[in-house]
């Protein structure tokens, strides 16, 4: 992001800070006005922490899907040496709820299913190819739309980048901010998700 929209958004809240203490003190804002307003305000920054991206031009290899396995894993077709192979690729950069975290697990499944399903899509991988498990570690592409980042913004999956695969990481922070601020799925106030998958994991293994 340019640097004179980094201070630009900074003289703004600083702004709306002072502004906010002032009108408290001459009207005696109630706090649940307060959080209203800085709700609306957090909403503002977070658009124009999106819209300031850059488009990204992604590079890979396209590759049909053939089955949704969770939230963040699925299998492909991939040609090599003129043979099909059936693998897995783990999306990465994001962590989809267990499928036995209910009802969150299903639906981020459904969804990328209903994304994806079937489709040809642009498979582009980052540092770190595969995993300990042999599976792909890759960024899905859909007509120009990255599905990883779809996922979080839409609150079926959290934000969770792992070095050395880091290329889209501020993409993803911004968009699971904007699901927090949004309250959308998992982050939605009435039915939160209160366990991180790895927690869920965790507990029940035990």
């Amino acid at each position: 992001m340019p640097s004179f929209i980094l201070h630009l958004l900074g003289f703004g809240y600083a702004g709306y800070k002072y502004a906010r203490t002032n009108a408290e003190a001459r009207l005696g804002i109630s706090a649940q006005w307060r959080k209203f307003v800085h709700r609306l305000l957090s909403i503002a920054l977070c658009w124009l922490l999106v819209s300031c991206q850059k488009p990204e031009i992604p590079t890979g290899t396209f590759v049909k899907v053939q089955r949704t396995v969770s939230g963040q894993t699925i299998e492909i077709v991939r040609t090599a040496d003129k043979i099909a192979l059936l693998e897995q690729v783990r999306l990465i950069g994001i962590e989809a709820p267990d499928l036995k975290q209910q009802p969150w697990g299903e639906a981020a499944k459904n969804q990328l299913e209903q994304l994806i399903g079937g489709k040809q899509v642009l498979l582009e991988l980052d540092v770190e190819e595969k995993d300990r498990f042999d599976r792909f570690l890759a960024y899905l592409w859909e007509d120009g739309v990255l599905v990883n980042e779809r996922l979080v913004k839409e609150g079926y999956a959290l934000a969770t980048v792992r070095s050395p695969n880091k290329k889209y990481q501020q993409r993803l922070v911004n968009a699971q901010e904007w699901a927090r601020i949004m309250g959308k799925g998992i982050w939605n106030p009435q039915q939160p998700l209160r366990q991180t998958p790895g927690e869920f994991r965790q507990q029940n293994n035990q």
